[in-house]
């Protein structure tokens, strides 16, 4: 009897942990999910696995690839039983991290559809207009007609010079910072000059302006500095991060401060604005600060007047929390953000199934709405909310 009941005892965890626990998914996962962060297809061998081993049961099967022609292709809706493919393009040397969460943020959504589908991408390594050609190439010889390219400027405007017959998202890039025509190239990056222009429109004079020696920050200074009527005080934080000089001044009593460096930058300045008793009227940024570091990195009191120009507005819990699990986050990094638009926009076009973030398309350009608010105590709120 002793015996039977130490059994019992020494066995019971192993029972316990057993049973199903609430992090079992529920999801129905798709047929297919093939990853490959080399552009030359390399043949593995797919151990088989029982449901004891994983809860996820992932089956590839090959496929026959359709004849592609020089001329477009036809582009024929799936069947429900048929594999959806998206390619991801991106030269990893350039975009670091976003070689990976890219990636992430199109497999999440996939995840969220109850169908089959192959996600294969095609690293360039750098943006040389030849490894971007033979990408597209590649790409449409697998039969890839929807694809995904995460570039900067200069990759964008090699990719428009080859005018690429598969249709191509660029979530980087704003459609106003380049020119292009084709049908076939779709641009999601968010709008800085329209984020500047409401901005603007909560300036008091004089407004100061904080740049550093980025592309981005210096354009959207130059933007601000040649659209805003009064008077105006450009400073660059490139060289020194001590501001004493610049704020210590009776002219820049009750001013407006437009920000566009990065959080840990931002997070100095708006401190030595409180450091050094400026009575400012508030302090702007664009996107850029939409970030919860800006919430731990400084005090409330130092941003208690900050309001941020937000054009991540669209949520979807199933997304979001799929993202989640994959350490992936589309709540504030717009480029993952605008990589879901991409692919839920391409999904859309694929099966004709309703869009889960269906803003409006112009121009071959997705229009985000812009919202204004503030970092309040522990989240961000909307402006003018009574929330703090």
């Amino acid at each position: 009897m002793k015996l039977k009941i130490l059994t019992l005892i020494t066995l019971a965890p192993t029972l316990l942990f057993c049973q199903e626990t609430p992090f079992d998914t529920p999801m129905k996962m798709p047929n297919t999910y093939i990853q490959d962060f080399n552009p030359t297809p390399v043949k593995q061998e797919i151990p088989a696995q029982t449901p004891q081993e994983t809860p996820f049961k992932i089956h590839i099967e090959r496929v026959k690839k359709p004849e592609i022609k020089k001329v477009a292709v036809a582009i024929q809706k799936p069947q429900e039983h048929e594999k959806l493919k998206i390619a991801i393009i991106i030269p990893s040397k350039i975009i670091g991290r976003y070689a990976t969460s890219t990636t992430n943020a199109v497999f999440a959504y996939m995840l969220s559809k109850n169908r089959p589908f192959e996600i294969k991408t095609f690293d360039t390594q750098t943006q040389d207009k030849n490894n971007l050609a033979k990408a597209l190439q590649d790409a449409q010889k697998e039969g890839f007609h929807y694809a995904i390219a995460v570039l900067t400027k200069d990759g964008a405007e090699k990719l428009i010079s080859l005018n690429p017959q598969i249709n191509v998202f660029i979530p980087t890039i704003n459609k106003s910072e380049v020119s292009s025509s084709s049908s076939h190239l779709y641009f999601g990056g968010i709008d800085y000059k329209a984020q500047t222009d409401r901005l603007l429109k909560e300036a008091h004079s004089p407004l100061v302006i904080f740049k550093d020696a980025s592309p981005i920050t210096e354009n959207i200074s130059d933007y601000a500095q040649s659209k805003y009527h009064g008077k105006n005080y450009t400073f660059s934080i490139e060289k020194s991060t001590n501001l004493k000089k610049q704020l210590k001044n009776n002219r820049l009593s009750n001013a407006s401060f437009l920000t566009n460096t990065p959080v840990s930058k931002t997070g100095i300045i708006i401190s030595q604005i409180t450091l050094y008793k400026v009575n400012e009227a508030n302090i702007l940024s664009t996107q850029i600060n939409y970030d919860p570091l800006i919430l731990s990195m400084t005090q409330y009191n130092d941003r208690k007047n900050m309001i941020i120009a937000n054009s991540i507005s669209k949520d979807n819990t199933a997304i979001t929390d799929t993202n989640l699990i994959l350490n992936n986050d589309i709540t504030y990094d717009w480029i993952n953000y605008a990589s879901t638009i991409g692919v839920d926009y391409f999904y859309n076009r694929i099966t004709n199934e309703a869009r889960e973030y269906p803003l409006a398309i112009t121009n071959n350009q997705i229009i985000y709405p812009i919202n204004l608010v503030q970092p309040s105590y522990s989240n961000f709120v909307n402006y003018g909310s009574s929330e703090k």
